[in-house]
């Protein structure tokens, strides 16, 4: 049961994003930017954890994740370190999905060849 919840909250907020790619002039870049964001802010107050309870992966999987995974560091930090948490939280909590994302970034662009449109 737990798979199948996973598998539609994911879904849902897929299909969210698809739907403002294909309903909205707004492009794909400021959506993914905008689903971030929203992850953050929804961390940040804590609404986002009820999501993750219920879904679990589902929730943490999509992009809107990375910010709440975001948020939860910096959170985390500001108690350990103070002020300082507040610029290295974000970025010590998501340290290993930045790293691998930038490394498979890298081997897509050694692998494919840019063209013109």
């Amino acid at each position: 049961m737990q798979i199948l919840l996973a598998f539609i909250t994911g879904g849902v907020i897929c299909a969210a994003g698809q739907v403002l790619i294909d309903k909205t002039d707004l492009t794909p870049a400021r959506i993914l930017t905008g689903f971030v964001v929203a992850g953050l802010v929804l961390g940040a107050v804590g609404l986002y954890q009820p999501l993750l309870d219920f879904a679990q992966e589902g929730a943490a999987v999509p992009i809107s994740g990375f910010g709440n995974l975001m948020a939860q560091g910096v959170r985390d930090s500001l108690k350990t370190d103070g002020a300082a948490g507040i610029l290295t939280g974000g970025l010590k909590s998501a340290a290993v999905g930045i790293g691998t994302a930038i490394f498979f970034s890298l081997c897509a662009a050694l692998v494919a060849r840019s063209r013109e449109k």
